[in-house]
């Protein structure tokens, strides 16, 4: 999350804090991350998590992320990517 708040590029920090994401869980052998969901009302939700985290309090994130590898599970018929 702290990552979000360097600013590495001008934009697009979002973008690369879920690519890493998304690479951690490829390493952890779930498919590709299935961030669709996180749009509308829940994209405000995750930004309210992303603050939370400075204050190290996960429990939002935890439960955004557990809806992003559920959705992401379905979508492959609950096959890891390994399998």
């Amino acid at each position: 999350m702290e990552l979000v708040l360097v600013h590495p590029f001008r934009d697009g920090n979002g973008c690369l804090a879920r690519i890493l994401a998304a690479v951690t869980g490829l390493q952890a052998g779930l498919p590709p991350l299935d961030f669709s969901g996180v749009r509308g009302r829940e994209r405000q939700i995750y930004f309210d998590a992303d603050r939370s985290g400075l204050d190290r309090d996960y429990l939002s994130m935890q439960r955004i992320f557990e809806k992003v590898i559920a959705k992401t599970l379905r979508g492959y018929g609950n096959r890891p990517a390994s399998s």
